[in-house]
């Protein structure tokens, strides 16, 4: 996973890949790698060594391809899919491209004529039951129920994940409260602070438009404690 040590002392490019060369001639097995995006956590801005995502992306890639045979594949989270699609057809024979964009998951999943991106999301957690329906569609080639399926998601994806986007687990953790998955809604650092009344309502609102209230009389009861809590 992309290294807030790394980015501190790292002079250049030529850092990176050569940590990262020592690190995979080491691995038994072939290995995911993370571009994990300064949204997500600011303390990794310029990964790679550099600020621009052009520049980025060939020291990403030099590190790709001299060490093939230890990569299978690469997940970017910079929440846009058109820099996801651009590397992607850059990718070597055979290396994996992994999306991490949980706000246009549903097209880059389904791919187009020159590849697609395998699922490995943050939000799938949340969506569990859409998508391991959608996928199973998809699997089948069925992509027009693959995206009937995924595409209501997406608003209630870009919600939890809208900016500042590093506070996203609140709203993971709040659907996984309103469905019985955990007691409680307290956050390490009292994280649940982070993001304000109407941000968890309008979750509440879309997830139920999705259908992924699993136990809907028990998130009604769970909503209305934390309106009553706020004084609603």
């Amino acid at each position: 996973m992309a290294s807030r040590a790394l980015v501190r002392i790292a002079k250049g490019p030529q850092d990176y890949i050569k940590v990262y060369s020592d690190v995979l001639a080491a691995c038994d097995h072939p290995v995911i790698l993370h571009w994990l995006g300064p949204m997500f956590d600011p303390d990794l801005a310029g990964y790679w060594g550099d600020t621009s995502f052009d520049a980025a992306m060939e020291t990403a890639l030099a590190v790709i391809s001299a060490n093939q045979t230890k990569v299978d594949g690469i997940k970017i989270s910079l929440l846009d899919k058109d820099k996801e699609i651009l590397m992607r057809r850059r990718l070597p024979a055979g290396v994996r491209m992994y999306t991490g964009d949980d706000c246009s998951y549903p097209e880059l999943i389904e791919g187009d004529a020159l590849g697609y991106s395998h699922a490995l999301l943050g939000i799938f957690d949340p969506l569990a039951p859409a998508a391991a329906y959608a996928v199973q569609r998809l699997g089948q080639g069925d992509t027009a129920a693959f995206r009937a399926t995924l595409d209501p998601t997406v608003p209630l994806a870009r919600l939890i994940f809208r900016t500042p986007t590093r506070f996203y687990k609140t709203g993971v953790v709040f659907l996984a409260w309103l469905n019985g998955f955990q007691d409680h809604f307290i956050m390490l650092n009292g994280a649940q602070a982070t993001r304000p009344l109407p941000y968890f309502t309008e979750i509440f609102r879309l997830a139920d438009g999705c259908g992924l209230l699993r136990k809907p009389d028990l998130a009604v009861q769970r909503m209305k404690s934390l309106l009553t809590l706020y004084g609603a």
